[in-house]
């Protein structure tokens, strides 16, 4: 079948010349894409901006904010400062790792389920819904118990916990999507399920996929660090701040700084993709009442 006999309907958001302007207008949504380019940079120039290693001594133990250790050092004389630049690469890594795993599984079960409906449709919902049975935390940490405490593990993991994010959500709007004229015309036209699937369906799930990437990152940052505290993500001497949080909580008393680098840090990074997400949302969504 020709690829032109089906008339797709992409977003406006994705095809439009200035699909950017609500980027630059809104300065929320500006803020957001300037918080991700320097979260970014620094995660890829931690061992050029970090002063110290990240896994080695740099002084002694417990000290307190100087010029020489901006956040003071942790029990073994490690800086901090150091080590939170180089946990930036940690979350951004189990966080792109577990949100690809959870769209790749996700998506496809959403698009099938959507739009075959029916016996097909319950099925696949009804094993989500024995996902969503379980708080995703505890799926998580089993999941990991059974697999052992590992960075690798820890995206499987997250990434299986989320799939039922993905899934829903496409599930929702492939629903509505089946029955639009430009399916119901390939249909007719003698396209196959996995053509119109792939080539009429998907690109229109685009704009809703992107946004759920950029949520569901943010949940897998904020999962990982839940992990590590728990001593089930990335194992020492990792610079993940999920671990640093926990040693940070016995040491509040002598240097609460470690366990405010670690928590600002998490915080930080989580806002910066929530508010992306938003920004996204008001460029990509087509069913916005001023398009």
């Amino acid at each position: 079948m020709s690829e032109s006999i089906v008339s797709v309907e992409p977003s406006a958001a994705l095809t439009g010349r200035r699909w950017w302007l609500p980027l630059v207008q809104n300065r929320l949504n500006l803020l957001a894409v300037v918080l991700l380019g320097i979260l970014l940079l620094v995660a890829l120039l931690a061992g050029v901006i970090a002063p110290y290693s990240p896994t080695a001594a740099a002084g002694s133990p417990i000290q307190t904010p100087s010029w020489e250790h901006w956040f003071g050092t942790d029990e073994i004389g490690r800086d901090v400062f150091s080590r939170l630049l180089h946990g930036s690469r940690i979350s951004l890594y189990v966080g792109f790792g577990a949100t690809t795993i959870a769209a790749l599984a996700g998506v496809p079960l959403g698009i099938v389920s959507g739009y075959f409906g029916r016996f097909v449709d319950t099925v696949l919902m009804r094993v989500v819904d024995g996902m969503l049975a379980f708080p995703p935390i505890i799926l998580a940490m089993a999941t990991v118990a059974v697999l052992g405490p590992n960075l690798r593990n820890t995206i499987i993991a997250i990434g299986v916990v989320q799939i039922p994010r993905f899934a829903r959500q496409v599930r929702a709007m492939t629903s509505s999507l089946r029955e639009r004229e430009f399916v119901l015309a390939a249909r007719a036209l003698g396209g196959g399920h996995t053509y119109i699937m792939t080539r009429a369906v998907l690109p229109n799930l685009m704009p809703i996929i992107l946004v759920q990437f950029t949520l569901t990152f943010a949940t897998a940052v904020l999962t990982e660090a839940a992990l590590s505290f728990l001593g089930l993500g990335a194992q020492p001497p990792s610079p993940s701040w999920g671990a640093m949080l926990n040693t940070g909580k016995v040491l509040l008393s002598t240097n609460p700084w470690l366990a405010i680098g670690a928590g600002a840090s998490i915080f930080c990074t989580v806002l910066v993709f929530t508010l992306l997400g938003d920004a996204l949302s008001d460029v990509l969504n087509p069913f916005r009442l001023d398009r």
